[in-house]
């Protein structure tokens, strides 16, 4: 199988537990290049991880020739600069998530990528799991009849020290983990939102350290969600949940965002109770396939311009609500 050459661009934390393992489970991924703010930190990585070059600066690894997809996982506030030059220099790249702290940022980065002539998505691992598309095609198949109600919660830790912490870091609830409410909600119905309703309380350093919302759509839909960071402060506490309900049944599921290994969700209908059962693979794994294949002309984006450019759009008018 051919293989693309990847390079980190920075060593953030998901990166070392999340992308990075999961791109040496890949196998159309070369573990190539790895950067960071010090040649020290980079030369660690490499050695930890395997890669075959290491730099101690993200142009140096921009300018090397071989690299030919780059994964960046900085700081919100710095994605669109990065990005941005990654694209001219004629790198195709997968950007975390979310990947512009604005709709008008994420509109730009995919300009630049279209005139580059590279490819460009943002990283929503999790929508990559056969756990997701199994949703989707229960959805669309009718089981449950028309959805009418939409409800998702992630709820994590509070942080004593961490970079989701600060506003011009880009930090918060809703860009850390309402963004993955988002995605679900926009991922099972294709309505247009017609109107956002949301609250938040927030920290001494003003990001929304709990937000709540509710969207409804042109077709019908309403949609709730609840995101935070408020269970403890550096536990491993967590609360995710999904709660969809049609006009013949509903559906409800515990499964964590990103989840991997055997999981299940609940159908109910007047037939009764079915429980759905997907072995699901690393996403981080999923996510970095797809992509190598798209940069290998095999398919296409799983994850399009168009749905990050309506998710960041929902992002913005929740964050106007609370004041952000």
């Amino acid at each position: 199988m051919s293989k693309v050459k990847w390079g980190v661009l920075g060593t953030a934390n998901v990166a070392a537990w999340g992308t990075i393992p999961g791109m040496k489970q890949s196998q159309s991924c070369e573990l190539y290049a790895i950067a960071g703010r010090s040649l020290e930190k980079a030369e660690r990585y490499k050695d930890t991880f395997g890669f075959e070059k290491a730099y101690g600066s993200y142009d140096g690894l921009l300018e090397d020739k071989e690299v030919q997809a780059v994964y960046i996982p900085l700081p919100n506030n710095l994605h669109l600069p990065w990005v941005e030059k990654a694209l001219k220099a004629g790198k195709n790249v997968l950007c975390e998530k979310p990947m512009g702290l604005t709709a008008e940022e994420t509109k730009k980065m995919f300009k630049v990528a279209e005139e580059s002539g590279v490819l460009l998505m943002e990283a929503y691992a999790y929508l990559h799991s056969p756990y997701i598309d199994s949703l989707k095609n229960d959805v669309r198949s009718g089981v449950i009849g028309e959805i009418d109600y939409i409800d998702t919660a992630f709820v994590t830790q509070g942080y004593k020290e961490d970079i989701r912490l600060y506003k011009d870091l880009g930090g918060g609830a809703m860009y850390d983990l309402g963004c993955y409410c988002s995605t679900m909600i926009l991922t099972l119905t294709e309505g247009e939102p017609v109107y956002v309703k949301a609250d938040a309380e927030f920290s001494d350093k003003g990001v929304d350290v709990f937000t709540g919302g509710l969207i409804k759509f042109d077709n019908g839909v309403r949609a709730s969600f609840n995101v935070g960071m408020m269970l403890g402060e550096n536990t491993n506490a967590r609360y995710d949940r999904l709660y969809i309900h049609g006009t013949k049944g509903s559906i409800r599921s515990e499964v964590e965002y990103n989840q991997e290994g055997e999981v299940s969700y609940k159908i109910y209908t007047e037939d009764g109770e079915t429980e759905r059962y997907i072995s699901v693979p690393n996403n981080y794994s999923l996510e970095i396939e797809q992509f190598s294949r798209c940069v290998m002309g095999e398919e296409k984006h799983y994850i399009t311009p168009e749905f990050s450019v309506k998710n960041a759009a929902l992002i913005d008018s929740v964050l106007t609500k609370i004041g952000y």
